[in-house]
């Protein structure tokens, strides 16, 4: 690919996909819907919403922006939804048909938000009494065009402490000067 900008927000959606696809992966059976309150989305109106926002990703770039808000259907429907819009945006990116929206919007936009969502999925995970395990991101093996639900592990994983003990680590260590 010859445009540096295409590139790199390529790059951006195989990133998505490998950290959506993280927080997807072992979620235990009725994971979609936890709720955290009343107000709140489950996880599988967030998957679906995530999936909405490639959607209008590609209408962006396209040059007509239209967004449809879809009714969230099962788990696993959504989470392969979501991939499949990331996959049709990708395919769009990797072409040479041009771009009706600008890198920055499309970033500022539907990308960026799907970042905040995924971030949202692993906190539910965690309060899910499921937690999803911490690595090295800067280490994943994460290449363009590879935005489907099946990703390369990373051997950089590593289990980070329970919620529980996280709360109470400030107040049993050391400062570093003692």
């Amino acid at each position: 690919m010859k445009d540096p900008t295409r590139a790199f927000l390529r790059h951006t959606l195989a990133t998505i996909a490998y950290r959506a696809a993280k927080v997807e992966r072992y979620a235990p059976p009725g994971f979609g819907n936890f709720q955290l309150g009343k107000a709140a989305r489950t996880p599988v109106e967030i998957v679906a919403h995530m999936a909405d926002l490639f959607d209008w990703a590609l209408t962006m770039a396209q040059g007509s922006a239209t967004w449809v808000q879809s009714k969230p259907k099962s788990w696993r429907v959504e989470v392969s939804r979501f991939h499949a819009s990331l996959l049709e945006f990708d395919r769009y990116l990797a072409s040479d048909a041009p771009l009706g929206a600008s890198a920055e919007e499309l970033f500022q936009g539907p990308i960026s938000d799907a970042l905040t969502h995924i971030g949202q999925v692993a906190i539910l995970r965690r309060q899910d009494d499921s937690p999803v395990r911490s690595e090295v991101y800067a280490r994943a093996d994460i290449a363009p065009g590879r935005v489907g639900a099946e990703q390369k592990k990373n051997p950089y994983e590593f289990d980070s402490p329970p919620a529980s003990e996280t709360a109470e680590a400030p107040a049993t260590r050391s400062s570093p000067a003692s």
